[in-house]
């Protein structure tokens, strides 16, 4: 580049040389894309692009590729005008768009500076709202009402829409003109607006957005919470306050090519060398509890939770059946504990390691946070969509603490995201459906502050059955007294402070500290594998590992669904399990497999979920007055023995009515009553407030209940 100062108030630029031309793109078409443009020659599609790898043009002239991304406008054009210069076997010319892809430099939005404006750039993101897809004029057809004449004016690029103010009829009079639709040239447009990535942020930074337009064939393919890359020129526009133009811009792209990560975990690239690493490390007889040592080692026990939660990371397999049921492979998992037991930090620490994971607090979070907002677009005043935490965690891991604490018009939006997988919007007239394909793990409080191991759990959160029963895995957390757990606790907890103010230490001038003394003390908190490495490690599991299960594992799963099935064919027999719980076996089976890259599920695998299924089942599931597991206790937060003795006291209530009439029956005879059915007293005061909360009786005064 030659630089012209001859002018003390101004610098001259002129470019050396000029590689980019007709016949050069010409040249490059014809060696590397030839097929591709033959087929667009005898497509029938209206609008057509030529999508062309970068590297391709790295290979074909070096100086060609670097042109591309300094000066994109002119460059593109020239590549779509050599188009129709291409020799075909078929006698018809090519007109396209060309897209180019596979830029090797991906940017942050907040990377972006000035030297960056009129450069091609690429940017990874997440869709956060679309705008809906409209024509947009860029070749305006005007007819002159005096003489007829049609003058054509371009408005691309413009921003305003330009009218012509004179007729070659008549220059010396301002001109009335008519725009003449059939004669314009329109084309599809589109605005979408993307946010970072979640796992791209450092702690407490914002993430930021960008406008980008879409025209075309792109216009109407992305959807809000899916990643995508988009490559395209970062164009400005000068900001305008009520005293007129300022001396700030605002930034803006116009989109050449958008490219979408299908995959989960799409954006960690695995070398040959980690490959190597991941396939050595799954030949590991222990590779079980290295994973589950690597999940949270700061946090001392929780053994049979990590495991869960290693499940939940790789998952269970998405079954597309041929009726068009979609039967999901995320797991669910929910942590209901004491408070101070650590529940936040396993959640914060999972959705680190997740390549893909959101958190967010029930406390803090709206149905519309979660799900979907309607919000007012800037650019058109119309209503679009903006993407929520659920929809941003499509295909991770949406982690939700103090999901108890959420308002019951809020949480009722999770019904739908955790079986179905999808967010149905019906906001500000719009209807559509959005993806939220992603693992939920929740944290949840017991309502009285502490757990009481007596008491029914459906009672004692509070969380609609309905909605505790989508969770494959529930794990209550009880900080018990105990001598030689709370020494190892305590010295696990010490050894990680320890380690700490090592490394604080360390780091001051003429530090006395070593690196072998600083090693030794980072042990007892060390992951057996190294988080980069696990998150690879997953995302390798979740890409490439598809295991069938086994005849052998089918029978094993069958034979303990039907025992546990089996005593509730007795008559006022409780039920142990549902197909609910079976597709969760079945999901952690596959999951368990995936962990040792498998493909294929074998009994071990469904003994070690068994064991795993079986613990949550028994911390929620058991009836504490039988002793016998029962699956209504979750479902419909009622058991079996709890719903004869409410359905007895009913009919006490209904007995003793005849004799006391309209004005009610005495709390005090009610219990007394009860009482000879061998109930007691704050049992039957439980379940008069329940029947009375289901409507089944109502108290017309205080201290006497009807029936309904």
């Amino acid at each position: 580049m030659v630089v012209y100062s001859h002018f003390p108030e101004c610098v001259i630029v002129v470019a050396a040389s000029i590689v980019s031309s007709k016949q050069k793109w010409k040249e490059f078409f014809t060696r590397y894309y030839k097929p591709a443009i033959q087929q667009l020659a005898v497509s029938d599609a209206r609008t057509k692009s030529l999508t062309v790898e970068f590297q391709d043009i790295v290979k074909f002239d070096v100086r060609l590729s670097e042109e591309l991304l300094s000066n994109p406008g002119k460059v593109l054009k020239d590549a779509e005008d050599a188009l129709p210069l291409v020799d075909l076997p078929v006698k018809r010319k090519v007109s396209a768009f060309v897209r180019i892809v596979k830029i090797p430099r991906k940017m942050q939005v907040r990377d972006l500076r000035s030297d960056h404006i009129n450069t091609f750039v690429s940017i990874e993101g997440t869709v956060r709202k679309i705008t809906d897809v409209r024509p947009r004029i860029i070749n305006a057809a005007f007819e002159c009402a005096r003489c007829g004449n049609i003058l054509y004016l371009p408005q691309e690029g413009t921003g305003k829409f330009l009218e012509p103010s004179y007729c070659p009829c008549n220059e010396e009079k301002k001109g009335v003109f008519r725009l003449l639709f059939k004669e314009s040239t329109f084309e599809d447009y589109q605005r979408i607006k993307i946010q970072e990535s979640p796992e791209d942020l450092k702690g407490g930074e914002q993430p930021q957005t960008l406008d980008i337009n879409v025209s075309n064939d792109l216009a109407g393919i992305a959807t809000p919470g899916e990643r995508i890359v988009v490559n395209g020129i970062l164009r400005s526009i000068q900001k305008i306050n009520r005293d007129g133009k300022t001396v700030y811009f605002d930034i803006y792209m116009d989109c050449n090519s958008i490219e979408f990560e299908e995959q989960e975990f799409d954006e960690l690239e695995i070398t040959p060398e980690d490959e190597e690493a991941i396939l050595k490390l799954s030949r590991d007889p222990n590779i079980f509890k290295k994973i589950t040592n690597s999940i949270a080692p700061s946090i001392y026990g929780y053994d049979e939770v990590k495991e869960a939660i290693a499940l939940q990371l790789f998952s269970g397999i998405v079954k597309n059946l041929p009726d068009g049921t979609r039967i999901r492979g995320d797991i669910h998992v929910l942590l209901v504990g004491d408070p101070g037991i650590a529940k936040s930090q396993i959640l914060r620490y999972v959705v680190n390691l997740a390549p893909r994971g959101v958190y967010a607090s029930g406390k803090s979070a709206s149905s519309a946070g979660l799900t979907a907002a309607a919000v007012k677009d800037d650019f058109d005043g119309s209503w679009t969509l903006e993407a929520g935490a659920l929809v941003l965690a499509d295909k991770g891991i949406a982690a939700i603490d103090e999901i108890d604490k959420m308002k019951p018009e809020d949480r009722s939006a999770l019904h739908e995201a955790m079986e179905q997988q999808s967010i149905s919007v019906a906001k500000a007239g719009i209807l559509a459906t959005l993806k939220c394909r992603c693992a939920l793990l929740g944290a949840a409080n017991p309502k009285l502050g502490r757990f009481d191991p007596f008491d029914n759990i459906a009672d004692q959160i509070n969380m609609p059955p309905s909605l505790m029963s989508r969770f494959d895995l529930i794990f209550i957390l009880q900080d018990k007294p105990d001598e030689k757990r709370d020494a190892s606790i305590a010295g696990h907890i010490l050894k990680s402070h320890y380690a700490g103010e090592l490394n604080a230490h360390k780091l001051v001038d003429n530090s006395s500290i070593t690196d072998e003394a600083l090693a030794e003390a980072m042990k007892p908190i060390k992951p057996d594998i190294d988080s980069n490495l696990l998150r690879k490690y997953i995302a390798y599991a979740k890409r490439k590992i598809f295991p069938i299960m086994t005849d052998e594992a089918r029978e094993r799963i069958t034979k303990f669904y039907l025992e546990l099935r089996k005593p509730g064919e007795a008559e006022n027999s409780p039920i142990a399990v549902t197909a609910r719980q079976l597709e969760g076996l079945v999901r952690l089976s596959e999951a368990s497999a995936r962990m040792r890259l498998s493909d294929r599920v074998t009994p071990e695998d469904v003994e070690r979920t068994i064991n795993i299924i079986m613990t949550s089942l028994k911390q929620v599931g058991m009836d504490r007055e039988t002793g016998k597991l029962d699956i209504d206790i979750l479902t419909v937060g009622v058991g079996k023995s709890q719903r004869e003795r409410i359905k007895d006291l009913k009919n006490i209530i209904v007995d003793l009515a005849h004799e006391y009439g309209t004005g009610g029956v005495p709390l005090d005879k009610i219990i007394e009553k009860a009482g000879e059915h061998g109930m007691a007293k704050d049992k039957v005061e439980k379940e008069i407030k329940k029947l009375k909360e289901i409507g089944e009786i109502f108290e017309p005064r205080v201290g006497y209940y009807s029936h309904t």
